[in-house]
């Protein structure tokens, strides 16, 4: 049966490199799983910290269908929009991506967002793992366009504002009408002693501290250099760190 693991918080948190160390550790653990990777957030750039290159996305294939001479003549819409979403799935040995891209311009989307949701649920059914890096928003789930999550890791960094944030998302969750079975809290860019001073706003937010990634230079220079995250060495601090949090929250 396919598990589906969501990382979710607001922009500029950590979601892509904990949803990429998460990626990297599962595959260290289990070599031979097959893997569907969403990149759900506008501000996509999951393709970039697993080193993928992507030319268009989903929204893009979208907004094509509103023009009614893109579609070839005798064929259905919802067959040309299938072939379309198929056309953007990025295919490699160990993990598949698919990117939504950015928000869709006007006009009404309802039934493509219908294939959408039929074709990643009988996509999501040929893998042993889903992973989404949702928006903080999480609109693809509130819209069942994912249809289950199994785990949730809701991401915040080392401050106040994004703690309190965190629980504004989980209260998001809270209110689905989608199934989500497990939430767990993770904080980024940790220092000594950081996690202490914010006790009290972490309890505040009724999350499970599952545990922290703490400020790690090796992902900075990964950053300044272009180079994927995927591809930290086994010593840093966050895969360490990722790693622990995998195994504690039993997704492996």
């Amino acid at each position: 049966m396919t598990k589906y693991i969501a990382v979710a918080g607001k922009g500029g948190v950590g979601k892509t490199t904990v949803t990429a160390l998460l990626l990297r550790q599962l595959i260290q653990h289990k070599p031979d799983v097959s893997i569907l990777a969403v990149d759900a957030d506008p501000n996509a750039n999951l393709n970039e910290a697993l080193g993928f290159t992507v030319s268009s996305t989903i929204s893009d294939l979208l907004e094509e269908t509103k023009n009614p001479k893109a579609i070839p003549a005798g064929m259905p819409k919802d067959i040309f929009i299938e072939y379309k979403l198929q056309q953007s799935l990025i295919e490699s040995n160990q993990i598949d991506l698919l990117v939504m891209g950015g928000p869709q311009g006007p006009g009404c989307y309802c039934y493509p967002n219908d294939i959408l949701r039929r074709y990643l649920t009988t996509l999501g059914e040929n893998y042993d793992y889903v992973f989404i890096d949702t928006e903080a928003g999480l609109e693809h789930i509130s819209r069942r366009t994912i249809p289950q999550i199994d785990i949730m890791f809701v991401i915040s960094d080392c401050s106040a504002r994004g703690i309190r944030s965190a629980g504004r998302v989980y209260e998001l969750i809270q209110g689905l009408k989608s199934s989500v079975k497990s939430v767990y809290f993770i904080v980024t860019k940790t220092t000594p002693g950081s996690l202490n001073a914010l006790e009290g706003e972490i309890v505040q937010t009724k999350l499970n501290l599952i545990g922290d990634v703490p400020l790690d230079p090796l992902v900075t220079e990964q950053d300044l250099a272009g180079r994927a995250l995927f591809n930290l060495p086994d010593n840093s601090i966050s895969v360490q760190a990722i790693n622990s949090i995998l195994q504690k929250s039993q997704a492996i």
